[in-house]
């Protein structure tokens, strides 16, 4: 989910076929997972001791998390706001929905502009970032995604003024392909413009991913990012601005957009909306 507007570009596609979380990865957890799941799900190779730092089960609201409110970037066609966030069981659903509104163009604009679609987005509170006394950081979240075309969800970590701290794409998808999903990341010197190019990988799954949860994971070093599906190892970026993420902190972020430049943008009485759910978000340290 880049902050300015840009296509993205096809690198290289995977196939991978899984259905449930795999077993934890060589290593130890420091803390127990909490009831959803293993709290691997992932697969980092050598003997690695992960404290938990972030838990989110979803029973007890979303004192966690910033909710976004108003227009967003890339000329997507949602407006965000809390009340498209509903939990229920224990299971998040951010629901995006065909109304028309009319409020800021970006959370805090002056600019008011008319909005056909609304839908939400969150953000932690708390950053996150590989530094030199923890040198890994590992995001998961395990999420069903919605149907209908138009329908843009992602699970991604982000820090302002994009791109000087960063944005690594999880998850990027889209709502009629329901068999793929894109891992991504951008970096710049100056806010607004990403030096990063050709870094889409898009990932080709046997499960449809509408159908049932998924693990989407990240594990991010100085030198790597790797990215997991379902515990499988399906994409690591290397080199190129890579390293210029070190220590950069970054928010998780969770939203389903409609529409924009991914999709280059469509005509709105094309779009059919959808619900992404989530059923938890994990993030763990190691040194």
């Amino acid at each position: 989910m880049p902050g300015s507007a840009a296509l993205l570009v096809l690198l290289c596609m995977v196939f991978v076929q899984c259905e449930t979380p795999a077993a934890a990865p060589e290593g130890t957890l420091a803390k127990s997972s909490a009831r959803k799941g293993p709290p691997g799900g992932g697969g980092d190779p050598g003997p690695v001791t992960w404290t938990e730092v972030f838990t989110e089960d979803f029973n007890s609201g979303l004192s966690a998390w910033n909710i976004w409110t108003g227009g967003a970037y890339n000329n997507e066609y949602q407006y965000y706001q809390a009340a498209n966030l509903t939990i229920d069981g224990g299971i998040l659903s951010i629901a995006a929905k065909k109304e028309t509104v009319t409020g800021p163009s970006l959370p805090g604009s002056s600019t008011s502009k008319t909005f056909d679609f609304t839908s939400a987005r969150i953000e932690s509170k708390t950053k996150y970032a590989p530094n030199n006394t923890h040198g890994k950081v590992r995001m998961q979240a395990r999420i069903q995604l919605p149907k209908g075309y138009g329908m843009w969800p992602a699970f991604w970590c982000y820090g302002d003024a994009w791109p000087t701290n960063g944005e690594i794409d999880i998850l990027e998808a889209k709502g009629h392909e329901q068999n793929q999903y894109a891992t991504n990341y951008f970096y710049g010197r100056r806010a607004g413009i990403n030096l990063v190019k050709n870094s889409v990988t898009t990932i080709s799954t046997v499960p449809n991913l509408t159908d049932g949860f998924h693990v989407y994971e990240l594990i991010w070093t100085q030198d790597a990012l790797t990215f997991y599906f379902d515990g499988l190892q399906v994409d690591q970026k290397t080199g190129g601005y890579v390293p210029d993420l070190f220590g950069k902190l970054q928010m998780v972020t969770l939203n389903l957009a409609v529409g924009g430049d991914y999709y280059g943008n469509p005509a709105p009485s094309t779009i059919v909306t959808g619900i992404m759910q989530v059923d938890w978000v994990k993030v763990y340290t190691a040194p």
